[in-house]
C-alpha cells in the first residue's frame, strides 16, 4: 500500500526517545508509541522504580506492558524510508572526515555537537534534547564532541572511568578502586583534575615569566651586537689613519691588523648570535610548551587532562641567562695603541713572533685553561653525573634522566653546557677505557650510529684511549696514534686558527695527534665510556 508522506508526517513517524524513524514500532497503553529497543533501555533504567512509566506524558503501567509490534506503523515508517532520505535539519551537517558523529543517527550521521561521559557516547543536537529535557539525564556529564570516549572505559571491568590512583598514577573505575587498587591513594578524576590545574596555572606562569626574561636578555644582546660593530667601524677608522702615514712600510701589516679586528668582530658576534639562537630556540620551546599547557588546561574531560598531564607538564630546564661583557672595547683600545706604537717601532713589532703560534709549555697552555660543566640534558642514561657535573660514571642500572631532546639516546656520552668558540685548554683523567672529544651542538642524538657517536661523522673528533694505545677518528675516518700511554689526556683548541691537539700528560706533556682544519660552529667538550660499570672520566681542575 503506497502512502504519500509530507515533513509533517516524518516527524511523526519518530521517536521521542532517539528522535530517529521509528524502529520495531511498538505503542504501550497511554498510546504513545516508540522503538521497541528505545522503550525497553528506557524501563530497564527505571528498574529501581519497580512501576515503569511512558517517557513522555509519565503514565505509570502495572505490571509492565509486555510490547508487540505495531505493523501498521512500521509499514508508513517503511513507505517513508522509501519515499528518500531525511533532510538534514537546519543548522546541522552531516559528519563528514575528522568530524564526530552521533552515535544516535541512523543511516546519515549527523555532526556530533557533545559527548556524554556517563553513556559513553556522542549525539547531534537532536539526540541530544533528552539529556537536557529527561530527568533521567539530569546528572550526566556533557563536553565537547570527542572521538576518544572509549579511552575512558576500563578495559578490565568494561566500566566509566570515574577516579585516579595516585599511587599508581592512572585513572580507573569504581571496581578498580576495590580490587587490584584496593588500600591505594583513590580520588575522583574531577578532584585529581582541579589539583593538576592548579598546577598548570603555575607552570603557565613560570613560562610567561621566563619568556618575558628571555627576551629581555635578547634585547641585551642585541645592543651588544651593535656595540661589536661600532667598535670595530671605529677600529677600521682609526688603522687607516695611522696606516696611512706608514704607508711605504707597512702593508703587510696594515693587513693582518684589519684581519684581527675582523676576525676578532666575527668570533665575538658569532659567540653573541649563538648566545642568542639559543634563547630563541628556548622562547620558542617555552612558547609550544605553553600552547601545549593551555590546550590541556581548556581539556573538560577529566580523563583525557589526566592522561596527558603526565606527559606534557614537566617544565623545559631553563638555561643561565647570558653575561654580556663589559670590556668589548679593550681588546680595539689594544690594537689602536700597537698600531700607534708601531707607527715608531715598526721594525721591533714586525720582528715579533706571530701571536697565533700555540704554547709551548705546559705553563703556557695552562694560560688558556677554563673550567668545564657537563650538561645533564645531553647525558646517556647509563653514564651518572656528579663533581658538579665534572665526572661521569658508567652505571649499566639506568639513570633515569627525564626526556629532553638534546640526550643521547643510544650512545654512552656526554657534552659540556657550554660551547667554545677562541682559545682553550683542558684535561681529561679516566679510570680505563674512554674517549675524549670535541663536536658541534648539531650532532645526532639517536638514530644511526654514523649520525650520534664521536668520530663517526663530520661534526665530531674524538681521541679513543684504550688499552692497546690512541686511535682517532673524525668523519668515521681512523687513524692509528702512537705516544705514551697515560690516564690523563690534555686537548688544546684553538677555534679561529682551526687547530685541535691531544697531549699525552704525564711528568712530561707529548703531543699526540694535531688537527688543522676549518671549524665552522662553536665546539663543544665531550666525554665517551665504552661500557663497564665502574669506569669513570672527568675533567680536571687546573689552576
Amino acid at each position: 500500500m503506497a502512502t504519500c508522506v509530507n515533513q509533517t508526517d516524518e516527524v511523526k513517524m519518530c521517536c521521542s526517545i532517539c528522535l530517529d524513524l521509528l524502529k520495531d514500532p511498538v505503542t504501550i497503553p497511554c498510546g504513545h508509541s516508540y522503538c521497541m529497543s528505545c522503550v525497553k533501555r528506557f524501563w530497564d533504567q527505571e528498574d529501581k522504580k519497580k512501576i515503569p512509566s511512558c517517557p513522555q506524558c509519565r503514565q505509570t503501567f502495572k505490571p509492565r506492558p509486555v510490547l508487540v509490534k505495531n505493523t501498521l506503523l512500521a509499514e508508513l515508517v517503511d513507505d517513508l524510508k522509501k519515499s528518500g532520505p531525511r533532510a538534514v535539519p537546519a543548522g546541522e551537517r552531516v559528519a563528514g572526515q575528522g568530524d564526530v558523529a552521533c552515535d544516535s543517527c541512523a543511516g546519515r550521521k549527523l555532526k556530533a555537537s557533545k559527548s556524554c561521559l556517563v553513556c559513553v557516547a556522542s549525539y547531534c543536537e537532536q539526540h541530544l534534547q533528552p539529556h537536557y529535557e529527561s530527568p533521567t539525564f539530569k546528572k550526566h556529564k556533557l563536553v565537547e564532541a570527542s572521538v576518544k570516549l572509549q579511552e575512558n572505559v576500563c578495559s578490565r571491568h568494561d566500566e566509566v572511568m570515574k577516579m585516579f590512583c595516585r599511587t599508581d598514577r592512572q585513572t580507573i573505575c569504581y571496581l578498580c578502586s576495590v580490587d587490584q587498587h584496593k588500600g591505594h591513594d583513590s580520588v575522583s578524576a574531577a578532584v585529581e583534575r582541579t589539583e593538576k590545574k592548579k598546577a598548570l596555572c603555575e607552570s603557565r606562569r613560570i613560562i610567561h615569566q621566563r619568556i618575558k626574561d628571555r627576551e629581555e636578555d635578547m634585547k641585551t644582546l642585541l645592543q651588544e651586537i651593535r656595540t661589536i660593530n661600532q667598535t670595530a667601524d671605529e677600529a677600521e677608522e682609526e688603522r687607516e689613519k695611522i696606516f696611512s702615514e706608514m704607508i711605504s712600510f707597512i702593508k703587510k701589516k696594515k693587513s693582518d691588523v684589519k684581519k684581527e679586528i675582523r676576525s676578532r668582530q666575527k668570533t665575538e658576534v658569532n659567540q653573541v648570535k649563538h648566545l642568542q639562537e639559543k634563547l630563541e630556540q628556548e622562547v620558542a620551546d617555552l612558547r609550544r610548551k605553553l600552547a601545549e599547557l593551555e590546550k590541556l588546561s581548556n581539556t573538560e574531560d577529566p580523563i583525557q587532562f589526566l592522561q596527558g598531564y603526565s606527559s606534557i607538564s614537566q617544565l623545559p630546564e631553563s638555561t643561565d641567562p647570558p653575561r654580556p661583557k663589559t670590556n668589548r672595547r679593550k681588546h680595539v683600545e689594544d690594537i689602536i695603541a700597537a698600531v700607534k706604537e708601531a707607527r715608531d717601532k715598526f721594525q721591533a713589532i714586525l720582528s715579533r713572533e706571530s701571536p697565533s703560534a700555540e704554547p709551548a709549555t705546559r705553563g703556557e697552555f695552562l694560560q688558556y685553561s677554563c673550567e668545564i660543566a657537563l650538561d645533564p640534558n645531553t647525558a646517556n642514561k647509563f653514564l651518572v653525573l656528579s663533581e658538579g657535573n665534572r665526572k661521569i660514571t658508567f652505571d649499566g642500572k639506568n639513570t633515569a634522566y627525564i626526556q629532553h631532546p638534546n640526550r643521547f639516546i643510544h650512545s654512552p656520552q656526554v657534552l659540556s653546557k657550554e660551547g667554545f668558540s677562541g682559545r682553550r685548554y683542558w684535561e681529561v683523567e679516566m679510570s680505563r677505557d674512554a674517549s675524549v672529544a670535541v663536536a658541534y651542538k648539531s650532532i645526532g642524538r639517536s638514530g644511526d650510529l654514523n649520525e650520534r657517536v664521536f668520530g663517526c661523522n663530520d661534526k665530531s673528533w674524538v681521541l679513543q684511549c684504550g688499552g692497546s694505545g690512541y686511535n682517532f677518528r673524525h668523519h668515521n675516518r681512523s687513524t692509528s696514534v702512537s705516544g705514551p700511554k697515560s690516564s690523563r689526556v690534555g686537548v688544546y683548541l684553538d677555534h679561529s686558527a682551526g687547530v685541535l691537539s691531544f697531549y699525552s700528560i704525564s711528568e712530561t706533556m707529548t703531543l699526540l695527534h694535531r688537527v688543522q682544519t676549518r671549524f665552522t660552529q662553536p665546539l663543544y667538550a665531550g666525554l665517551f665510556l665504552f661500557g663497564s660499570n665502574g669506569d669513570t672520566a672527568k675533567f680536571c681542575a687546573l689552576k
